[in-house]
């Protein structure tokens, strides 16, 4: 059952990463920091340089779409944490998580992300994916392979997202337009 269980997500997580990478190929530094909303989370630039993402003090929906920026570094705040917490020395924590500041670095941090966690199904065993050993975040004292299986369902969720915010800026200034036409 360990083999197929995982073939089973081994397989899911080429369809998520499939679907991400459909939607970060192409994307601009332009499209990253583009706010679709007034409100919302964000990454901002400070003194030294580096990006720093918003956290919420709630889920919301009051706290606004987040930005694609935003989007991409979630992905690789919780894909790293996930790494290091059952791989490393368990941390790393949220705020030493930064975004790499243009879409080519997302690119290039995620797909470095994505060849670790393929290594690691790769030499998953059977006793692993039953296993609680490895199990430190997101959640603990459960399988290793709910850990794999909630890593594919939030990848896939996240790349939906950054999806269709870029669907929202492709028509951006058209919809702006149609809408100014519509309130005279």
């Amino acid at each position: 059952m360990a083999d197929e269980a995982c073939g089973y997500l081994t397989r899911q997580f080429a369809t998520a990463w499939k679907l991400a990478s459909f939607h970060l190929d192409g994307l601009t530094t332009e499209e990253c920091l583009w706010l679709p909303a007034h409100k919302g989370l964000h990454v901002h630039q400070v003194s030294d340089g580096r990006w720093r993402a918003d956290w919420p003090d709630h889920e919301g929906y009051d706290v606004g779409p987040p930005s694609i920026a935003w989007l991409t570094w979630h992905i690789g705040f919780w894909w790293s944490m996930a790494i290091d917490h059952s791989f490393g020395d368990g941390s790393l924590s949220r705020e030493n998580v930064l975004w790499p500041g243009t879409a080519d670095g997302v690119r290039e941090w995620l797909g470095r992300l994505q060849r670790q966690w393929q290594g690691v199904l790769e030499q998953v065993s059977d006793d692993d994916l039953r296993s609680a050993q490895r199990t430190r975040w997101p959640f603990q004292d459960r399988a290793f392979g709910d850990v794999i299986a909630w890593v594919n369902v939030e990848l896939t969720k996240n790349a939906a997202e950054v999806g269709y915010a870029r669907f929202l800026y492709a028509v951006r200034r058209r919809s702006q337009k149609r809408l100014k036409r519509r309130s005279r």
